[in-house]
């Protein structure tokens, strides 16, 4: 049934603009420059597993990072943004296709480090809430449920997955076994109360970080959850171009492989990159899912004014 009513009560709405402000001052006591960038751009994101709006000849924006990488090669130093960005195909009670994305770069910074900042930022804003902070690696996790996550094989995976009685239908590549696995059989086990940092991640799951200096089976990649919920997603940024350009054509042969439309590169950003991106960490934060968590509700839709 149809409502002209918003989906967030107004208490809620409020509660939501109290920790905006709460965010801002905590990027403007620590120096950070708040930035804005287009929501339209005329490149979308090769990433398979992330889906964009196209308007015309443009593509409604799944993060600021391109745009944002392009001012830290201009000289910007340490900037965040807050804003709206868009993914097709993403609905549920922890997805929405319109969020709000929290996006920051810290110059000199590894993926540990900012890894730290965003805790510390979670637990600044969670005053009447005792999270406490847990650090892992990938291959850590999975070594605890008996499996070494460099020799583990598929058939590992299904008989871990079967002896948990998950169904498991239609055939899976590799990847997605071990993703299934961390889904189901990890990330659903990490304590409401806990703040988990997992680094480390697959050299096939870099996107656009860095490998890692002293073991190139893994990615310079962490990710933030508190309690089972995925808050961030960080890296120690790329800065080769070549490596870049040659991820994003990779990308393009697994989208044409799964049937989904090619994206043609961000020739702007490449440049970017060519022209020098500093040593640098950046993390993106879903405000959403975050205010789920401080608020301790159940449904997205609880923390946004309308669905629309």
């Amino acid at each position: 049934m149809n409502t002209w009513q918003p989906d967030a009560e107004l208490k809620i709405l409020r509660q939501r603009a109290q920790t905006n402000k709460a965010i801002r001052s905590w990027f403007e006591e620590r120096g950070l420059l708040e930035i804005e960038t287009p929501v339209l751009g005329d490149a979308g994101i090769t990433d398979p597993q992330i889906q964009s709006f196209k308007l015309g000849s443009w593509y409604l924006q799944t993060s600021p990072e391109y745009f944002m990488k392009r001012l830290l090669a201009e000289g910007s130093g340490d900037i965040y943004q807050l804003g709206k960005v868009f993914r097709a195909a993403e609905s549920g009670w922890r997805h929405h296709h319109e969020f709000t994305l929290l996006e920051w770069y810290r110059l000199g910074f590894d993926e540990l480090s900012l890894a730290q900042e965003v805790v510390e930022l979670i637990q600044y804003l969670a005053i009447d809430q005792t999270v406490k902070p847990v650090i892992s690696t990938y291959a850590g996790l999975f070594a605890a449920l008996d499996l070494d996550l460099f020799s583990a094989s598929n058939s590992d995976y299904q008989d871990l997955l079967a002896q948990a009685e998950i169904e498991v239908i239609g055939d899976l590549s590799d990847k997605a076994w071990r993703e299934l696995v961390f889904a189901e059989l990890v990330q659903k086990k990490f304590p409401d109360d806990q703040i988990t940092v997992v680094h480390d991640y697959p050299a096939e799951d870099a996107s656009l970080a860095q490998l890692n200096r002293d073991d190139p089976r893994v990615a310079a990649r962490f990710e933030v959850f508190w309690g089972s919920l995925e808050l961030a997603n960080g890296f120690h940024e790329l800065t080769d171009v070549n490596e870049q350009r040659s991820r994003f054509i990779e990308d393009n042969k697994q989208r044409r492989a799964a049937g989904l439309p090619e994206i043609e590169l961000d020739e702007n950003f490449l440049t970017a990159l060519a022209a020098g991106l500093p040593d640098c960490a950046g993390v993106a934060l879903g405000v959403d899912r975050l205010l789920m968590k401080l608020f301790e509700l159940d449904d997205i839709r609880e923390v946004i004014s309308f669905r629309s």
